[in-house]
């Protein structure tokens, strides 16, 4: 990250180091607030659509990250993928836009997590997100 990403970002929020898919549409940005976990990304000219507004699909990508991190700290760092994931638009990013997230745990089982988030920008909410985690069970003799 460079020196310019980090002055564009408030205070108290730190890069989640992800090398993955993330690494080409983020950073996403991460802190912990009364042991609540919450997620915001800086939208910019990569996130656009063709009507100049974010695209839903950073939107939802944004969701994903943000969702899973938690599921996986709810199920002690064990591998989990999602399963299903509905979201439901309700307002509009505009480039430049800080979006944040606050995901919640609803119900986890052995095998399943439910959560839910609410994407928003200045308190405005953009989109709710519903989905449910797939704990994987590792087989003996793999690596995680």
């Amino acid at each position: 990250m460079t020196d310019e990403e980090r002055a564009a970002f408030p205070d108290g929020w730190e890069a989640f180091i992800d090398p993955g898919f993330i690494a080409h549409v983020g950073p996403v940005y991460h802190r912990t607030v009364a042991g609540t976990k919450e997620f915001a990304f800086r939208t910019d000219e990569r996130h656009g659509n063709l009507v100049g507004i974010v695209h839903g699909g950073m939107l939802l990508t944004f969701a994903d990250r943000a969702l899973s991190i938690v599921v996986r700290e709810a199920c002690d760092g064990a591998r989990a993928v999602t399963i299903e994931m509905s979201s439901q638009f309700v307002g509009a990013a505009q480039i430049g836009d800080l979006v944040e997230t606050v995901p919640e745990i609803v119900r986890k089982t052995a095998s399943l997590v439910f959560v839910r988030g609410t994407l928003t920008c200045g308190g405005r909410p953009l989109a709710a997100v519903t989905g449910i985690w797939k704990v994987l069970k590792d087989k003996p003799g793999d690596k995680s």
